[in-house]
């Protein structure tokens, strides 16, 4: 998703140049990243993710994207079939398809902290409107807008959501999502950040002022991080893709990384290099010259 708002917070550029380790690993954000607008995966993208594959260069889709919302790559995943969702908070087994994955890895968001980040929001932003993403349902507030493509399973004050005795109480919260009418989607972020402190980790990849708040230390690139430890690959091995602020640590973290044509400022900041954008195949046109040079 594009952005071309004003910027409040700034990303120093990386002092060190892109790694010059081969690859063995692709992580790439889909909203922005390797979809293109209309939410489709190109007959070139989808190519070029085969050929690293066949390569011997694993794919990983990373994405703030609930696991429910895969189907729209579950059918280009290969060998291991995992993706990391929700910013992080799950590790998903793509291979049963849609409507049947299954939960490898959960980074909860514990209630007690989810309680304080909804208070402390609430005081510094008055206005401002939540909804719960679960492992499996999701949940919102009366005055929470329609911005997502699914009915919410309940709705209640946030405060009753995140309750011991609340529906859907026995599952995982994976992430909170704030939105408010009014203001700057930066501003609201920097605003969180001061404002809930070391309580949760909050980012965004909404054109609009919509937050995603998940549990302390939890982002992409950790959750990266640790997939790739289990596999013995280092971040120098691994080349990342992304176009929104929840894609900059991961982008910071790995050996090679690439903004979008189509990216975040503190995005472009972040990378250590720059392809075109989604709609123009960039995650495509990287793969396949990383590929050719491997010949």
């Amino acid at each position: 998703m594009r952005q071309n708002g004003p910027v409040t917070s700034a990303t120093r550029q990386p002092e060190t140049p892109a790694s010059t380790v081969p690859p063995r690993l692709i992580a790439t954000d889909l909203d922005g990243t390797l979809l293109r607008d209309d939410k489709s995966v190109s007959e070139r993208t989808v190519a070029a993710l085969a050929a690293a594959e066949e390569a011997g260069v694993e794919v990983f889709f990373v994405t703030g994207r609930p696991a429910r919302w895969m189907d729209v790559v579950s059918d280009h995943v290969h060998g291991h079939g995992l993706a990391i969702c929700g910013n992080g908070a799950a590790v998903v087994d793509l291979h049963g398809g849609p409507g049947s994955h299954r939960f490898v890895k959960v980074r909860e968001l514990a209630r007690e902290n989810a309680l304080d980040a909804v208070r402390l929001l609430r005081d510094a932003a008055p206005g401002t409107v939540y909804a719960v993403e679960q492992t499996y349902g999701f949940y919102q507030e009366p005055a929470y807008p329609k911005l997502h493509m699914e009915v919410p399973d309940f709705r209640a004050p946030a405060e009753k959501l995140l309750a011991p005795d609340a529906p859907g109480a026995h599952e995982p919260v994976l992430k909170i999502l704030a939105y408010h009418p009014d203001l700057d989607p930066d501003g609201f972020l920097t605003l969180a950040r001061l404002a809930v402190g070391d309580r949760a980790t909050i980012t965004r990849s909404s054109p609009s002022a919509l937050l995603e708040i998940s549990g302390p230390g939890v982002s992409k690139a950790s959750t990266l991080a640790l997939c790739c430890a289990e596999r013995g690959i280092s971040h120098e091995e691994v080349v990342a893709f992304g176009d929104m602020p929840n894609d900059v640590e991961m982008l910071t973290w790995a050996g090679q990384s690439y903004a979008m044509g189509n990216a975040h400022p503190d995005v472009i900041a972040a990378a250590s290099g720059r392809t075109v954008a989604n709609n123009d195949d960039g995650v495509a046109v990287v793969i396949e010259r990383i590929l050719a040079e491997r010949l």
